[in-house]
């Protein structure tokens, strides 16, 4: 296993993360975890030497981190950096903050959080939790040794994320990105500004919920046969991650042995500047091809908002596009109720028509919301 330090933090993280947000279930339940499946994953990746494991308050409905507590002993613990999150959309005020650390330490059965995450933030998350004390409250976490490092997850626009980490000093930040996602969210631009500021950075959907490896598009998979160096998409994905020097530690879902051995076997070519002009090149292309699958071409130039029903068009209709692009309905629709609250989703639009006369690519908005409806609303 190949190592990176974490940002300035000195602590040195296998380039390859545990996530525990996808693990083994029975019978198809998210909330009924496969305790022996899951406990031979688990402990095998960390005898190959996989040393950051991350989870959250909700994943898996909380079972979890009541998991990997129970694997996690027998000395377990010791061989991890375990980093949680803590459940930004339930503070409330200030005293929740405490009350859900307790209970995470008490579910991951450890008398300390290593990296402790503020998750998921979005502009209406951050205010609230900033208005709330959430940076004093991480202060005096760290002070009485209940969490080593501090961080946060990201789900919003690069403006607001050089907001955040300007406004602390962060140990850590976990984005998304990937070969497609190379402009969303924080992006590569975010990443570097993170980098350079001492942050370590976590990457997290490297394989876009499955998305880059499953159903792919026949042009995708041409542009793959066609490349002089014959690799699976999967070993693309990561390999494309791990080439960067800013990137240090990769998250990746696996919930069955054959991905750990896959990822594992990556893994030890993932190497910094390892990748050829050439192949790089061949990476553009696939991120091309994946763009012209756009079913909308909405540039988010944010002159159809504010809706006055609070619609957020330019957010439905990139959960829309994501749905075409990777040929994956059922994560984008995770996606579209994950990161849309109830008044921003196309059902809302009353038809109004005030969007259509303010867009410069002409979009039927009216026509695409419905669509965006009918396909993403359950």
């Amino acid at each position: 296993m190949l190592y990176r330090e974490l940002g300035s933090t000195s602590e040195k993280v296998s380039i390859l993360g545990f996530g525990a947000m996808r693990l083994p279930v029975l019978d198809g339940q998210y909330d009924k975890i496969d305790f022996e499946r899951t406990k031979e994953l688990l402990h095998h990746a960390v005898d190959c030497g996989v040393n950051y494991v991350d989870t959250a308050h909700p994943y898996h409905n909380g079972e979890s981190e009541k998991v990997l507590g129970e694997l996690l002993k027998d000395g377990y613990r010791e061989k991890v950096h375990l980093a949680t999150k803590l459940p930004s959309w339930k503070i409330q005020k200030r005293e929740d903050m405490d009350f859900y650390l307790e209970e995470q330490m008490e579910r991951l059965q450890t008398d300390h959080i290593d990296f402790y995450l503020l998750h998921s933030l979005k502009k209406d998350y951050w205010e609230n939790l900033k208005s709330l004390g959430v940076l004093e409250f991480l202060d005096h976490a760290v002070a009485d040794g209940r969490i080593k490092y501090t961080g946060f997850s990201f789900h919003d626009e690069i403006d607001l994320f050089f907001e955040i980490v300007d406004s602390y000093k962060w140990d850590v930040c976990q984005v998304q990105y990937n070969i497609a996602d190379e402009n969303y969210q924080a992006g590569i631009d975010g990443i570097r500004y993170a980098s350079s500021q001492g942050i370590g950075v976590i990457v997290m959907e490297p394989l876009r919920g499955g998305s880059l490896v499953n159903g792919i598009p026949s042009e995708v998979q041409e542009l793959w046969n066609e490349a002089p160096v014959k690799r699976s998409p999967a070993e693309w994905a990561l390999r494309f991650l791990w080439d960067k020097n800013e990137i240090n530690t990769v998250l990746s879902g696996m919930n069955t042995v054959e991905q750990l051995e896959e990822n594992l076997k990556i893994a030890e070519a993932g190497v910094p500047e390892s990748l050829t002009q050439d192949e790089r090149d061949i990476i553009r292309e696939v991120r091309r091809v994946y763009h012209q699958r756009m079913k909308v071409l909405c540039t988010e130039c944010g002159y159809c908002m504010p809706c006055p029903e609070g619609v957020n068009i330019p957010g439905n209709f990139k959960h829309f596009n994501s749905a075409h692009i990777y040929n994956d309905v059922e994560n984008a629709r995770m996606n579209y109720y994950g990161l849309l609250n109830e008044k921003e989703r196309a059902s809302n639009c009353t038809q109004c028509g005030e969007c259509e006369w303010t867009c410069p690519q002409m979009i039927d908005i009216k026509g695409t919301l419905k669509e965006v409806s009918k396909t993403l609303e359950k």
